[in-house]
């Protein structure tokens, strides 16, 4: 089979989650066991980190691995799902899988993949952790794909396990309130094995701390002892974080090549991984933290947060796909001084828009497509929100369609912004990648 071949096989023959949502999800790992069996437990023969939570997971992931492969380690970095090409999801030193790897695991495989019948997650996790095995990476970053406690990612024993934040979102699947979904991400957290939460939540902390003593896992909060205080943007769209309050390492200031206002919070979980990993025995210098934050893009072909297409109309991108993510997109968006705004959006059929359309501001221009996935929530039943919120809104048939309509609209002191699902961002990369897309 050739690349094209195998991958349409895969997503033919295994349930797919990203594409339809809900029936492709298994509240079990009994696959997972049969499948690690047969692997030979792959996942035993690296290093690694298990990062789950509501936002911020992919940041955290692509910063650490950035700061690790920095230092001089092999590093493997596992996340989902991914914006143009399936390679992007397991990468080794920043590198995407050959696709020569995919076929060949895919043909060797297939009488097993057939009697399973894995999710396509399931097989993507247990590609990734044979890839990494036989690159003999030294440590891999691996993201959590949804929830925590029955992902099929929870079959490793970490070296560390990384909470970022908990918020409302997969409510159908994880529970209808904090405290249920904060039990779920909490089910990565291993007897003995050191936790850092990311974001104190004090609606949610005793679940934390209650569950490391059971385990007797040391625990740290990350915010109580690394705050970046405020924020510089460099010319060279580049941000300098300066920190009042910064543990052990003692950094006055920091710059990331990730804009995005909400990767504060991902900084101060980052900074606290990398101390806990250093007094480990993994060595981690000032100078290459220092390195390795300021090119996460160049390091790891990150993108798609807070994401600078061009100046004059600014056009951004960002996968902010639930109410916390906007909160903060709203909060950098507020920052920015502009004339007019214009929102590129769409969405998945399991988000909650209301809390989404509430914060949406009343006199920016809405264009409403919907991504070219099966899971797309109908323009008709994303119209009602925007007109139950008095939103000014047009629709189109196709994310590029929307974009042109804001850009047709834009003059160059305006703001566009294109987002609401990880798909919304993809079509937009996707169509951009063409030749005349512009």
């Amino acid at each position: 089979m050739t690349y094209k071949e195998t991958l349409d096989y895969l997503y033919r023959s295994l349930p797919m989650y990203q594409r339809i949502g809900n029936a492709a999800y298994k509240a079990d790992l009994e696959n997972a066991f049969r499948m690690d069996e047969y692997f030979e437990h792959q996942h035993r023969y690296f290093k690694s980190i298990h990062v789950a939570g509501t936002n911020g997971k992919g940041s955290v992931c692509h910063m650490l691995a950035s700061v690790l492969q920095s230092a001089g380690y092999k590093t493997g970095l596992f996340t989902s799902p991914h914006l143009l090409d399936f390679r992007e999801r397991i990468k080794v030193n920043g590198k995407c899988i050959p696709r020569q790897f995919i076929i060949d695991f895919t043909n060797d495989h297939k009488p097993v993949l057939e009697e399973i019948h894995p999710s396509f997650f399931e097989m993507t996790v247990f590609m990734a952790f044979d890839y990494f095995k036989k690159s003999q990476v030294d440590i891999a970053v691996i993201e959590v794909g949804l929830g925590g406690r029955l992902d099929t990612t929870n079959l490793i024993t970490p070296d560390m396990s990384v909470i970022t934040n908990i918020g409302l979102d997969h409510t159908q699947l994880l529970g209808n309130t904090l405290q249920e979904i904060a039990r779920e991400k909490a089910g990565i957290i291993k007897k003995d094995i050191p936790v850092v939460i990311g974001e104190t939540q004090k609606e949610i902390k005793a679940i934390f701390t209650g569950l490391a003593e059971e385990k007797n896992c040391p625990i740290w909060f990350a915010d109580e002892y690394y705050l970046p205080e405020y924020s510089f943007q460099n010319f060279n769209e580049t941000v300098t974080w300066y920190f009042n309050t910064c543990y052990k390492w003692n950094f006055k200031e920091l710059t990331l090549d990730l804009q995005g206002y909400y990767q504060k919070k991902n900084l101060s979980t980052v900074l606290m991984v990398l101390w806990i990993l250093s007094s480990k025995g993994i060595r981690i210098t000032r100078h290459k933290i220092v390195s390795g934050l300021r090119e996460v893009i160049k390091t790891t072909g990150f993108q798609g947060r807070w994401q600078i297409i061009q100046h004059n109309p600014l056009i951004v991108c960002d996968t902010a796909h639930n109410k916390e993510g906007f909160e903060q997109v709203m909060k950098q968006i507020h920052l920015i001084s502009c004339k007019n705004l214009f929102f590129v959006l769409g969405f998945v059929n399991d988000k909650h828009i209301d809390p989404i359309a509430d914060l949406l501001p009343k006199t920016a221009s809405y264009h409403l497509s919907e991504p070219d996935i099966p899971r797309a929530m109908k323009l008709n039943e994303l119209e009602s929100y925007f007109q139950k919120y008095k939103l000014n809104y047009s629709r189109h048939n196709s994310v590029p369609e929307a974009y042109l309509s804001a850009l047709d609209s834009a003059s160059p002191n305006d703001l566009i912004y294109i987002g609401g699902s990880t798909f919304v961002v993809a079509d937009f990369l996707a169509w951009k990648k063409k030749p005349n897309s512009f």
